[in-house]
């Protein structure tokens, strides 16, 4: 039997100070733009019954979720999304809460990726819910948000904002005259955009009208000229309606953040399926897969009997930090001061670290059998500053 005690599970890993030191950077950044636009921090329980996620409108499919069983022989599953427990916690212990609610969260969420994909199991989160709103203005706040922290990444890095409305892709379903199974594979190819595949399922299927419609939009992506393609394309009624509020969104958001490229994607299909409008995506350069993704949610609440609308969307804060790692050479935590103390010091040596580190100072206390041994591991360290501590001349700086 293999032994796996030095090893992590596959999809994890360790982080060590420097990584450590970038991610605390990036979620320092982003927990103070979500203050700023009066967002308030939840956090929800790591352990949820697999009740919460096998709702009508949810698909998570049972191989990607991490399952256990409590002491009752319940099943429960570690977090895999925070917007469904979320949305437990409003319909339950914030039912009475005055609307809109604007909420945070800075927690991780696990999935098993499929197998040779190289995707994390457990990926670091941040993200905000705006609970109780449905207009445009809630829509456009929470891609500015999106917006604001792509941008916080830096000027070297360039940044893409990807949205679309899932209605179209719905609308068009509805339609089809397919089986459960069809429909869902029909959707995991528009996801992916492997248009050889959806080809061929929807050759088998029939119906041209719809099924050429759903060929096209997976490729119906990019700037202002997508609109009236997907007007020729489509040329239904309900459907130009979702295109017009979709280019009034497109245009209002293109002044917001100029220094990022903003595109439609109507082929936007997450496989989150509890999206029932706005769907988006954001990039940082330097990383492959969305950075950010979210959208709007008007009928998830409605799953625990609390019908309000929402919209949100969560970043992977350890792609984020990756990005910014290969720009920025990791910068380790040095401390200011080493306290070097004579044998019977120790206490004023710990006094006085307590004092400078009231001024602000990060202080270490040396732990070396003599001072040789300190100056050394001083030195091999970058620290600036030592302090020697003894009986006789009291404190000295630099152990002179």
């Amino acid at each position: 039997m293999k032994n796996f005690s030095l090893l992590t599970p596959e999809g994890t890993q360790d982080f060590l100070w420097d990584e450590c030191a970038l991610k605390r950077h990036v979620e320092t950044n982003i927990r103070t733009i979500f203050k700023s636009m009066g967002y308030s921090r939840i956090i929800t329980p790591s352990l949820e019954f697999f009740d919460v996620f096998h709702q009508d409108s949810l698909y998570f499919p049972q191989e990607e979720l991490c399952k256990l069983t409590d002491n009752k022989g319940r099943l429960v599953v570690l977090r895999p999304d925070s917007t469904v427990p979320i949305a437990r916690v409003v319909a339950t212990r914030l039912k009475e809460a005055v609307l809109p609610l604007r909420l945070y969260y800075t927690q991780p969420v696990w999935r098993f990726a499929p197998s040779l994909k190289g995707r994390s199991t457990e990926i670091n989160q941040m993200g905000i819910e705006l609970i109780g709103a449905s207009s445009m203005m809630a829509d456009i706040e929470v891609i500015s948000a999106a917006l604001e922290v792509l941008s916080s990444v830096g000027d070297t890095v360039s940044c893409s904002l990807e949205i679309g409305d899932i209605r179209i892709f719905k609308e068009l379903m509805l339609r089809l005259n397919a089986t459960p199974a069809q429909k869902e594979e029909i959707h995991t190819l528009i996801e992916e955009k492997n248009y050889p595949a959806l080809n061929d399922c929807l050759d088998k299927i029939g119906e041209r009208k719809i099924t050429n419609a759903l060929k096209k939009l997976p490729t119906l992506f990019g700037e202002e000229e997508v609109f009236d393609r997907a007007e020729e394309i489509f040329q239904d009624s309900r459907i130009t309606e979702i295109l017009n509020y979709l280019r009034e969104l497109y245009h209002t958001v293109k002044k917001i953040s100029p220094e990022c490229r903003i595109t439609i994607d109507l082929g936007l299909v997450n496989r989150t399926d509890y999206y029932t409008g706005l769907v988006m995506k954001g990039y940082l350069e330097g990383y492959g897969e969305e950075v950010i993704s979210g959208g709007r949610y008007d009928h998830l609440l409605s799953e625990f009997d609390y019908d309000v609308p929402a919209v949100g969307m969560a970043v992977n804060v350890d792609a984020v930090a990756g990005v910014i790692g290969k720009k920025c050479p990791p910068v380790h935590d040095v401390p200011d001061i080493l306290i070097i103390a004579e044998k019977g010091c120790e206490a004023e040596a710990v006094k006085k670290a307590v004092a400078l580190r009231k001024q602000g100072f990060c202080v270490e206390h040396a732990v070396f059998s003599d001072k040789e041994q300190a100056e050394l591991y001083a030195e091999k360290r970058n620290i600036p500053e030592k302090l020697w501590i003894s009986s006789e001349q009291g404190v000295n700086a630099n152990g002179k």
